[in-house]
């Protein structure tokens, strides 16, 4: 399989047209054993798992094509760039690391997402953030430039969600944002009107935004804009409606201990 290598750049080209997934897979990982900090991925056409248990800090993979459900699942530590969309699945218990997705992406994001962020340019999904939940001080962080659909945030336990609707048209978020919610905070861009009121699960209630609020979301927003070259002062042009949990055991009456 083709692989060129610039040793001066540490860097490394990879054409990924038609090669099956396992030996993609193993093909960057070799790439990485020899030291390269930045992998270039061509031609990919669907392959899965791309990313998968991958543990490297400061290696840097560009993915030009739609990469395979399971991107970066259980990942520890590097960045992926997709130049393309993404499919499902994308974030599956990651634990660090960035995901960065420069057109739109599927459903179920960052199931169980213990660490890292994940920025999606453009719309997702149904249940993006599920059981989403950090692990010991890492608190992920997922921020969408577009809109989502139904049952965002559920079973959310930790970490942050912010939605923009930077682009399109109609509902910011689905039905059911926030079912059985009992950690973290969801940020959306907006005020929150009838219509939004009337998409929230019963788990979540609506809180204002504080300084504290405001300097996280300076940093999630300033990171996401500085990824897809986006003026912060476009995003920064309306109020943020904060979303918390009103119960840590939203199901507790129907269990029997």
């Amino acid at each position: 399989m083709p692989v060129n290598r610039d040793s001066a750049h540490l860097s490394a080209t990879i054409e990924a047209h038609g090669v099956y997934y396992r030996v993609l897979n193993q093909m960057v990982r070799e790439a990485i054993s020899y030291g390269e900090k930045e992998i270039h991925l061509k031609g990919v056409n669907g392959q899965y798992y791309i990313a998968d248990g991958l543990r490297a800090k400061g290696v840097t993979l560009i993915i030009e094509g739609v990469p395979g459900n399971d991107l970066g699942a259980f990942m520890d530590g590097p960045t992926v760039i997709v130049k393309g969309n993404g499919q499902d699945n994308i974030a599956n218990t990651m634990n660090s690391g960035k995901i960065v997705v420069h057109g739109h992406a599927g459903d179920v994001l960052g199931y169980g997402m213990r660490g890292g962020r994940l920025f999606v340019k453009g719309d997702v999904g149904y249940r993006v953030g599920i059981h989403m939940k950090g692990f010991k001080d890492q608190l992920p962080a997922i921020v969408i430039g577009g809109r989502v659909r139904d049952f965002f945030g559920e079973y959310m336990a930790g970490g942050y969600m912010v939605l923009l609707g930077l682009n399109g048209v109609g509902p910011l978020v689905g039905s059911f944002c926030g079912t059985g919610m009992h950690g973290g905070a969801i940020f959306l861009r907006g005020e929150a009107d009838q219509s939004l009121r009337k998409s929230l699960g019963r788990e979540v209630g609506i809180v204002p935004v504080d300084e504290k609020d405001m300097e996280l979301l300076s940093d999630l927003i300033g990171e996401f804009c500085e990824e897809f070259d986006i003026p912060q002062e476009k995003v920064f042009d309306r109020p943020f409606t904060k979303l918390i949990p009103v119960s840590t055991r939203p199901y507790g009456n129907l269990y029997t201990y």
